[in-house]
């Protein structure tokens, strides 16, 4: 079990320590690991077991390079990132066998993403089911998708999605606005009585 201090150490702190005291690391998991096992799920569609299996690896990864850890950057970047880079080479791997996009019916971060500018707040009003979000999803292309959960149902920033994705911040800008554009003309096709942006 690890120490009860630890419990109010930062994610940096832990990370840190994990180098001397793998009991850190359990720590950090229990921080992490619903969210991460969600992101894998909404990403990949992975079943249940599938995402456990690829967070059991992405955590691996992360002890055997947590010396390489940077702690003057945020430790959720980071494992993130390693966390992505697992999911996507399991995602490429099985593409046949993964299932569709995966969202929780009373998850509203797409709720956000409509009502979050000018160019999309129309699409506010359409009411989209959870169906129909994780049919428009489905659609999308595999980074479209990953930039769109990240920004709104992960809620990360752009700067975040940076370090995640390893790309610079005004790509990561260029890359949601062209995925928000593309799930907009996905959502107007599935229902075409909305008028075009």
């Amino acid at each position: 079990m690890a120490p009860a201090e630890y419990q109010n150490k930062t994610d940096e702190e832990l990370a840190r320590i994990v180098i001397d005291d793998a009991n850190a690391l359990v720590v950090l998991i229990r921080r992490y690991e619903s969210r991460l096992l969600s992101y894998i799920r909404r990403i990949s569609g992975s079943s249940h077991e599938d995402a456990e299996d690829i967070l059991q690896e992405a955590f691996m990864d992360a002890y055997k390079n947590i010396a390489r850890f940077d702690p003057s950057l945020k430790f959720s970047s980071w494992i993130y990132r390693i966390v992505h880079n697992r999911t996507i080479s399991a995602y490429r791997k099985k593409k046949k066998e993964m299932g569709d996009f995966s969202m929780d019916d009373e998850d509203d971060g797409f709720k956000r993403m409509l009502s979050a500018d000018d160019d999309t707040a129309r699409l506010a009003d359409m009411h989209l089911t959870a169906e129909t979000v994780k049919k428009i999803m489905n659609e999308l292309p595999e980074r479209d998708r990953t930039v769109l959960v990240l920004a709104y149902m992960e809620e990360k920033t752009y700067d975040e999605i940076s370090d995640i994705l390893k790309a610079p911040p005004g790509t990561v800008a260029t890359w949601i606005r062209r995925a928000k554009q593309k799930f907009v003309k996905c959502a107007e096709a599935v229902q075409p009585e909305i008028k075009s942006i």
